[in-house]
């Protein structure tokens, strides 16, 4: 209270008498947030569908398929997260899911097509998934790691937005390891199981 007292008292010593007339006002309305959430709720959404047709046509019905229903997983646990830790989706935050989903399908072709090679050795299909998985998990966790500490630092140094963005980027990221892994391994391993056990891998 005192610094305060002594701060507003210095203020007014050196106040000069020179009165403010404006000259012109703005005012914004809420209607600008609303366009901005609504054009990156549409960028998010034409960037998603666009991605599901490059997966269907470049890995066929069954890996594209598998690719995208972990991709809508992926979103469905990614929104379920923020809401259990209470976060607002902000424009900054759109942005991540937009960017965590791009990153979770690039796992997927990293793996499809390291099993694609697999099978161009003549390598069986079971082999070929294993090494899919297998050979690629180095490089998708280092790739994914050093996102994750960049989003860190953006959290530790950024304010509100880039905050928002940093949470929603590595809350993504965590759960796309998930998804475009394990379960998308799981997927495939069924189909091979009951279906492709005489079949070669259609990728």
């Amino acid at each position: 209270m005192d610094e305060s007292r002594n701060l507003a008292i210095l203020l007014r010593a050196g106040a000069l008498p020179a009165p403010l007339s404006p000259l012109e006002e703005k005012v914004v309305g809420p209607e600008l947030g609303s366009d901005s959430i609504k054009a990156g709720q549409l960028a998010t959404i034409a960037a998603v569908t666009l991605v599901v047709i490059f997966m269907f046509l470049f890995y066929g019905p069954l890996f594209g398929g598998i690719a995208n229903f972990c991709l809508l997983f992926n979103l469905v646990l990614l929104l379920g997260s923020m809401s259990l830790l209470g976060a607002t989706l902000t424009l900054p935050g759109i942005a991540g899911i937009a960017l965590t989903l791009g990153m979770a399908v690039d796992v997927n072709i990293l793996v499809f097509e390291r099993i694609r090679e697999e099978v161009h050795h003549h390598q069986a299909p079971l082999s070929a998934i294993g090494a899919g998985y297998d050979r690629t998990m180095a490089t998708i966790v280092d790739s994914n790691i050093t996102t994750i500490i960049g989003a860190i630092l953006l959290y530790i140094f950024g304010n509100g937005p880039v905050k928002g963005f940093a949470v929603t980027l590595t809350a993504g990221i965590i759960i796309s390891m998930f998804t475009a892994v394990s379960l998308s391994r799981v997927f495939v391993l069924i189909w091979l199981k009951y279906f492709g056990q005489r079949k070669t891998l259609p990728i």
